[in-house]
């Protein structure tokens, strides 16, 4: 990541492409690595459905593993070895008791007419001896992914207590050679469509509250302009075209306005702005660079990055106007911010000693923590549940994106080969 001056690195929010410029190969199928992991995780055990003629591979329960295992929150225990239960009442509970399972996940999969398929599935509390949950769907072998991720949705909440984030989306940049994919994908990765492409870059995407559109930045106009598209039927509108730049668009949590950054007057400020591009009004003044701004989750506040203090820092502002305050001071470079689904933490990217990562601040205590040790991260978001952060990272000299839970302690690496991703958003 390039140590030069806030003015080069923040107009066009972190606009350091050239950083994750590696060359493409062959397409392969999406890895998922999970790195570390805390100590006092709930343990799950996920019999392997009983198979129907033909399904759909990988296996459900294999899908759902996956999801809990990346979230750092569940330690799967091995099924193998021991009794195969598709109900409830075939479950011996001192089996599972002995192999240190908390929780059982079991069912089946039937062949129904059509090619539709039939899922049932239940959850149980192996201390307790106790049904949590019982689901059936009927799908069609296209949903199969989706259940699954539903799936783990159900076992998260009903053990945790927080609603899963598995069945939501991404959306990133994806580059090969001199041509820009912005994606759409499941939450871990798979299932990726593309919403756009170009030959020029194309740069922060964001999600509308209700996940129909999807704003963007694109220089196919050789100059950055802000775009809206649909994501049902691909329509698309220049919302800012503006002299100068137009970038780092915002949507306010009720989806009515964004914010965005325009050079229209001179030096990078803030305005905002009717989702329709009306009702334009500058919401930053002065000569210092305003950008990468992000509305609380009420909408009352903004926060943003800007060099007004000497040093690019994060700060925050009442959208009615008024004084900007600093919300950032460890350290002299604290970039793109983001904020919990709760409002709770607020999370960017810190430079230190040329060192690119991921932190974490409680906003209400001033307490922070790195969430990555690696040195070339970008563009951290959070899932819809606040329990995780997504972000691009570096490895081998290829663009990555990653998660990486709130305590730190668990990272996990959506890796495609060849694929350079970047710019990773999550989605509602």
């Amino acid at each position: 990541m390039s140590v030069s001056p806030l003015r080069s690195v923040l107009l066009f929010s972190l606009f350091c492409l050239a950083l994750l410029g590696a060359p493409f190969t062959a397409r392969a199928a999406m890895e998922i690595q999970v790195i570390g992991g805390a100590a006092n995780k709930i343990a799950v055990a996920m019999v392997p459905f009983r198979a129907a003629p033909g399904q759909p591979v990988p296996a459900l329960t294999q899908i759902a593993g996956d999801d809990l295992n990346r979230s750092g929150q569940f330690r799967l225990v091995d099924a193998g070895g021991a009794q195969q239960p598709v109900m409830p009442a075939q479950v011996d509970y001192g089996v599972w008791r002995g192999k240190g399972a908390d929780a059982l996940v079991v069912g089946q999969v039937a062949a129904l007419p059509g090619g539709r398929l039939e899922v049932r599935f239940f959850l149980l509390d192996v201390l307790k001896q106790t049904q949590l949950a019982a689901y059936s769907y009927t799908i069609t072998p296209g949903q199969w992914r989706a259940t699954a991720h539903q799936i783990a949705d159900v076992v998260y909440a009903k053990l945790t207590g927080i609603p899963g984030a598995f069945s939501t989306r991404i959306a990133y940049v994806q580059k090969q050679g001199r041509r820009y994919e912005l994606k759409v994908a499941d939450a871990d990765g798979q299932n990726p469509r593309t919403v756009m492409r170009s030959s020029e870059s194309v740069i922060s995407p964001k999600f509308s509250p209700d996940g129909a559109r999807i704003a963007y930045v694109s220089f196919e106009d050789r100059k950055p302009v802000v775009y809206v598209q649909s994501l049902r039927d691909g329509h698309r509108r220049k919302l800012a075209a503006y002299k100068g730049s137009n970038s780092a668009p915002a949507w306010a949590p009720d989806g009515r306005k964004l914010a965005v950054v325009l050079t229209r007057d001179g030096a990078s400020q803030i305005y905002l702005v009717n989702a329709d591009g009306s009702g334009l009004a500058r919401l930053t003044r002065g000569g210092n660079i305003d950008t990468e701004p992000v509305f609380s989750p009420d909408g009352k506040t903004l926060y943003f990055t800007s060099d007004r203090g000497g040093s690019p820092q994060i700060y925050r502002m009442a959208v009615s106007g008024g004084e900007a305050k600093r919300v950032t001071f460890n350290g002299s470079y604290n970039v793109s911010p983001a904020i919990s689904p709760d409002g709770r933490y607020l999370t960017y990217i810190n430079r230190d000693e040329g060192r690119f990562s991921v932190a974490l601040l409680e906003l209400a205590s001033g307490q922070t923590r790195l969430l990555t040790d690696t040195a070339r991260d970008e563009s951290p978001s959070f899932a819809p549940n606040g329990q995780v952060v997504l972000y691009a990272t570096v490895q081998g000299g290829q663009g990555i994106l990653g998660t990486a839970s709130l305590d730190g302690k668990t990272h996990a690496r959506l890796s495609e080969s060849g694929v350079d991703a970047r710019e990773p958003v999550w989605g509602p």
